[in-house]
C-alpha cells in the first residue's frame, strides 16, 4: 500500500533508537524526508545511517534534548529550514526510571513530567505553524500501553504518560481540521531496552536462554510473541498519511491484543 508520503518533511524526538527510530524508518521507507534526534551523537550518526538506507528522502541529524524548551525549538527550526516545511510531528521520549510510589523522588516526578510531557508539548507548540500550513499535517505520539492499564513498578509512566492522552485529545478538537492529532500504546517490542532487560535476566539466572526470557515478556500477549519496532513504526507511518485522514483524537494500542480494557 503506497501511503502517499513521498516528498513530506517528517520530524520524529528521542529516534536514535528503539520506536523512535523504528517509526523514522518506516517514514522514510515511505519516501519521507525525516529528521532525527538525540542527546548522543554516536548514537545519532548510527541512526541517521540506519534511516538514510531506507529509502530516497533526505535525512537530517540534529544533537538535541528534548527536555530543553529552547533545544526543541531549534530542532523544529532546523527541520523546517532543511526541508521547506514541516507535515508531520511524531513525539518519542525514552522511558522514566521504573520503581515503586514510596521510591520515587520528588525531583524523580518532575524530570519525568518533562521528558514526557512537557517535551510533547514544547514540541507541538513549535511545529503547530508548520503543520497548520501543511496539506497533510499530523501529530502522533508515542505513549504506552500503561495509559490505559497500570504496569506494576512503573509509577511515573502509569501517572504521568496519562496527561499526553489528555493533551493529544484536546490537541485534535483544537487543531483540527487542519491538523490530525493521534497516539499510539505500544506494549512490548524488541527494543534495545527489552534487549537489556532480558540479558541482565540472564545474567541473574532467571532465563536458560535469551528465547526464553523473550518467552516470557510474551507470556500475557494473545499473539505469543513481542513486537517488532517496525510493525510500531508502520503504524505511526500508517497515521501520518492520508490513508488515515478520518482518524483523529486515536489512541491505538498495538500490543498483540495484551491489554484487555
Amino acid at each position: 500500500m503506497d501511503l502517499g508520503l513521498e516528498g513530506n518533511a517528517a520530524l520524529v524526538t528521542a529516534s536514535s533508537s528503539g520506536l523512535g527510530l523504528a517509526s523514522a524508518k518506516a517514514l522514510a521507507r515511505e519516501g519521507a524526508d525525516v529528521a532525527i534526534c538525540a542527546r548522543g551523537e554516536d548514537a545519532l550518526a548510527d541512526a541517521e545511517a540506519e534511516v538514510d538506507e531506507m529509502g530516497d528522502g533526505d535525512v537530517l541529524a540534529v544533537p538535541a534534548d528534548i527536555t530543553d524548551p529552547d533545544e526543541v525549538a531549534a530542532l523544529v527550526d532546523e527541520t523546517v529550514e532543511t526541508f521547506g516545511g514541516l507535515d508531520h510531528l511524531v513525539t518519542s521520549a525514552g522511558g522514566p526510571p521504573s520503581g515503586r510510589f514510596v521510591d520515587t523522588t520528588e525531583r524523580e516526578w518532575y524530570q519525568a513530567y518533562d521528558l514526557l510531557v512537557m517535551s510533547v508539548v514544547w514540541a507541538t507548540k513549535a511545529a503547530r505553524p508548520h503543520l497548520v500550513e501543511s496539506d497533510a499535517g499530523t501529530l502522533v505520539t508515542i505513549t504506552s500501553t500503561s495509559v490505559r492499564e497500570a504496569i506494576d513498578g512503573l509509577v511515573l509512566s502509569n501517572a504521568v504518560r496519562r496527561a499526553v492522552i489528555g493533551l493529544m485529545k484536546t490537541q485534535a478538537r483544537e487543531f483540527a481540521p487542519e491538523v490530525r492529532a493521534n497516539a499510539v500504546l505500544p506494549g512490548a517490542h524488541e527494543t534495545p531496552r527489552i534487549q537489556e532487560l532480558v540479558e541482565d535476566a540472564l545474567d541473574r539466572g532467571q532465563y536458560d536462554s535469551y528465547e526464553d526470557g523473550l518467552a516470557d515478556w510474551a507470556s500475557d500477549i494473545p499473539l505469543d510473541r513481542v513486537g517488532d519496532p517496525m510493525e510500531l513504526g508502520d503504524a505511526v507511518a500508517f497515521l501520518s498519511s492520508d490513508r488515515a485522514s478520518f482518524v483523529n483524537g486515536a489512541a491505538v494500542p498495538v500490543d498483540g491484543g495484551r491489554l484487555r480494557s
